[in-house]
């Protein structure tokens, strides 16, 4: 089903189309039977990254496509229509470029980001921990002072790409155990580093091919050179970066519903019950009215959310509501599809199931909702 888009430019239309035909012919026709036996697409990111896909936010100069988050957030959803675990994957390895490509050294710039948004290099973001996800700073990760650096000790949980990512953006205390907030530091950190590794994957109810794993950090010796921004400032690092990360979980989730809808759209035209489509009945009709007018108003939010930051105005707030709504939209409707197919909905001969299943982990990922509520009451309670 066609989706009227905001585009900005002629490039920007070809980055749309171009994503446009990889989903369709490359992408969604393998993720039924690759979700089901939870293979991971490495090589999908390997051809986005060559497409120029994997770095649109970011500066020509290193590679990337300097193009306005409004524009990348529509190539996330495009990707996430196809393919959950691709949509959110790309989103994921984003949010990981952020620390470096916006508070890293020129050399630290030269150094990574070509590789990072040339698609030879896969990324993850190391926040949460088993005792501090949604309160992440209580992490108690620590990166001690050494002669030459730096040596890591914890281990941290839900990491998306765990265990297969080449590098991470990792989030560990500096200062004193009590330090909260300003004592967290940002560390990029390549996968090989030695001490470094990932316990088993976790069995997901979905997005089996998005691997999401605990990584583990034994006597981790970094160079004083991982540390990226000033220390004792990461995590301002992260919250500015989970403001960007939010958009595209919301993109994210308006994609998949679309998908659901389009199925759903699909199927009431061609089910015939009582001599007609079960589409032409009300209860179906209504249905997938408002099914349509919800994703609309998301895809709306997140956008307007994208055009704060663009123009360089506080976007956190606005963040926060796109991703709240977009995610209990995305639930909402991948239920409804659901019924819509009736008793073929509960089956695995169609995908609207596999979409209810994938759509429940993005009202929790970065940041649960009611996580976001929080966000948003705050910042309400501040303007008052």
């Amino acid at each position: 089903m066609a989706v009227e888009r905001t585009l900005h430019t002629p490039e920007a239309e070809q980055l749309l189309e171009l994503t446009g035909e990889l989903v369709d012919k490359e992408i969604a026709p393998r993720a039924a039977e690759d979700e089901e036996n939870s293979v991971f697409p490495r090589d999908v990111f390997t051809t986005l990254g060559q497409a120029g896909l994997l770095g649109l936010p970011y500066p020509g100069e290193y590679g990337g496509g300097e193009q306005p988050y409004e524009v990348y957030l529509q190539v996330v959803e495009e990707l996430a229509r196809g393919w959950l675990a691709v949509g959110l994957g790309v989103s994921v390895h984003t949010l990981s470029c952020y620390p470096v490509a916006t508070f890293g050294t020129d050399e630290q710039k030269a150094a990574h980001l070509p590789a990072m948004v040339g698609g030879a290099l896969l990324g993850a973001y190391c926040l949460s921990e088993t005792s501090s996800g949604s309160d992440a700073a209580a992490l108690t990760t620590r990166a001690e002072r050494t002669s030459d650096g730096y040596r890591v000790n914890g281990a941290k949980a839900w990491i998306t790409h765990g265990g297969r990512a080449d590098y991470y953006a990792l989030f560990a205390r500096t200062g004193a155990p009590d330090s909260g907030a300003r004592g967290i530091s940002c560390f990029h950190v390549p996968a090989d580093t030695p001490g470094l590794g990932a316990a088993v994957p976790e069995h997901k109810m979905g997005m089996r091919s998005s691997p999401t794993a605990g990584v583990i950090l034994d006597d981790v010796e970094l160079g004083a050179d991982a540390l990226v921004g000033e220390e004792g400032r990461g995590f301002g690092i992260a919250l500015s970066a989970l403001d960007s990360g939010r958009l595209g979980i919301a993109a994210c989730a308006v994609g998949l519903a679309q998908a659901a809808l389009d199925a759903a759209v699909t199927y009431s035209r061609e089910r015939r019950q009582f001599g007609g489509a079960i589409g032409d009945f009300q209860g179906i009709g209504f249905m997938l009215a408002d099914m349509a007018t919800q994703i609309a108003a998301s895809r709306e939010l997140y956008l307007s959310a994208a055009r704060l930051r663009d123009a360089g105005r506080p976007f956190g707030k606005r963040a926060a509501m796109a991703k709240l709504m977009a995610t209990d939209t995305a639930m909402k409707v991948t239920t409804d599809a659901v019924q819509v197919f009736g008793g073929y909905g509960y089956t695995r001969d169609f995908p609207v199931e596999r979409y209810m299943r994938e759509a429940k982990v993005l009202q929790i990922v970065e940041g649960t909702n009611q996580v976001q509520r929080l966000v948003i009451s705050r910042h309400l309670a501040k303007e008052g």
